[in-house]
């Protein structure tokens, strides 16, 4: 079963997990020291990561890397653009606003 992307980031822990995992890639037992939670709660959230394809996996020896995939990050930023459009447009009108009462 596929889950969806945005059923994965819904999870403050797994955006938790993206953040780290952004910056340099983890094993499952380095990224469980920074929660309070088991290391099975943790590879629970990143199996659900690898599903999504948010995550990939590379073996190094004995341990296990998980690294970030920015082209799905880049899926997720192109849904959000849309509403970032909104926003801005909003934002601009509320200026315009402002301005005038102001004047």
């Amino acid at each position: 079963m596929r889950r969806d992307i945005f059923q994965a980031i819904a999870d403050p822990s797994r955006r938790a997990i993206l953040a780290l995992i952004a910056m340099q890639s983890m094993t499952p037992n380095a990224l469980a020291e920074h929660f309070d939670t088991t290391r099975q709660a943790v590879s629970k959230h990143l199996r659900i990561l690898t599903e999504c394809q948010l995550v990939t996996t590379q073996q190094q020896g004995r341990e296990i890397y998980y690294h970030l995939q920015i082209d799905k990050m880049k899926e997720i930023d192109r849904w959000l653009q849309q509403f970032r459009a909104i926003w801005e447009t909003r934002f601009s009108q509320l200026d315009e606003l402002l301005s005038t009462t102001k004047k």
